[in-house]
């Protein structure tokens, strides 16, 4: 009875399983492992919404906004800068999707203006192109917003946010070719397709149903509250198994035998009949524990600003 109830209530083993992969955890972690780590990812995921729900409320409104949730992780600058773009390539995606739809309309009437001796590139064409750029996401936070006339962008011109982001990423694309460069070819199309695995993606539904959003909201949350949700726990799982990883490389280095021991089984070398050297181990239930742990710990700086007052120090969850 009690294995059908943590089957019921673990849903997403197989997404978890692929998400630590595509983290760098190779080998195969066990239920308990994935069990936990679901569990932590549905403790954010309803903290981020009861956050959001009492910011709707304080600003007069049933219903929580994308800049609800953005706002609650204001302070991690490369995720809301990741954020950004994931909404404004959505938003790319939409347009040129809806355009497509029109389409065929659109490429009749080109056709017909430039048999009339209209000039090429002119029309529905460069419309639709404006429409399919690229937009910046604005925040309501932000300085920029407090002015009603918007200085115009350039294209040669690089924002101080896409540079923090580009120095993530590129150590984030430093990791995974490290992790991709001794693969089979068959080994990176599954890295490649693990890559797309979702909590939300044509789960709605289910998503909805295991954060408990009845529960937690008055509102319906809207699509694209649900795609940020999803983008927001593929990058929890891939904090959590990073430093889960780091933590059991401490560990094991720990284990290694000293010089001595190793000077001693330095001529041994392994025969034919001998058998196999332990394999790598993959991550256990411990080293994600210790972690969230390390990932909830207050950092020195707001421990130093309530030191020598009297005020209680901060104990609520921290999101990841």
């Amino acid at each position: 009875m009690a294995d059908k109830e943590k089957e019921r209530q673990f849903k997403y083993r197989q997404e978890i399983q692929q998400m630590m992969y595509v983290s760098g955890e190779t080998g195969e972690p066990s239920a308990e492992t994935t069990g936990l780590i679901e569990d932590i990812v549905r403790q954010q995921v309803v903290e981020l919404l009861r956050l959001c729900t009492e910011a709707a409320a304080r600003r007069g409104s049933r219903s929580i906004s994308i800049n609800d949730l953005i706002f609650q992780i204001r302070g991690d600058a490369p995720k809301v800068s990741r954020l950004r773009t994931f909404l404004s390539w959505k938003d790319v995606r939409k347009n040129v999707k809806d355009s497509d739809d029109k389409g065929g309309d659109a490429d009749i009437g080109a056709g017909e203006e430039a048999v009339g001796g209209a000039v090429p590139g002119a029309g529905p064409v460069d419309d639709a192109a404006k429409k399919n750029k690229k937009s910046k996401v604005s925040l309501p936070w932000e300085p920029s917003s407090f002015y009603s006339v918007e200085v115009p962008e350039r294209d040669d011109e690089e924002d101080e946010e896409e540079e923090e982001m580009n120095h993530i990423t590129l150590q984030r694309l430093r990791k995974a070719d490290e992790r991709t460069k001794l693969m089979t070819r068959e080994e990176y199309v599954t890295w490649s397709e693990y890559r797309q695995a979702s909590f939300t993606y044509r789960k709605g539904k289910r998503f909805r149903e295991w954060a408990g959003f009845s529960q937690v909201t008055d509102g319906k949350p809207s699509d694209d509250i649900v795609d940020i949700l999803g983008f927001l726990t593929f990058e929890i799982v891939q904090t959590l198994t990073e430093e889960a990883l780091k933590f059991k490389e401490q560990q094991d280095l720990l284990k290694e035998p000293t010089a001595a021991e190793a000077g001693s089984k330095k001529r041994k070398f392994q025969g034919l009949f001998d058998p196999p050297s332990e394999g790598r181990t993959p991550v256990e239930p411990w080293h994600v524990r210790e972690a969230y742990r390390r990932l909830q710990a207050r950092s020195n700086k707001n421990r130093a600003m309530l030191s020598g007052t009297r005020l209680p120090q901060y104990t609520g969850l921290k999101l990841i």
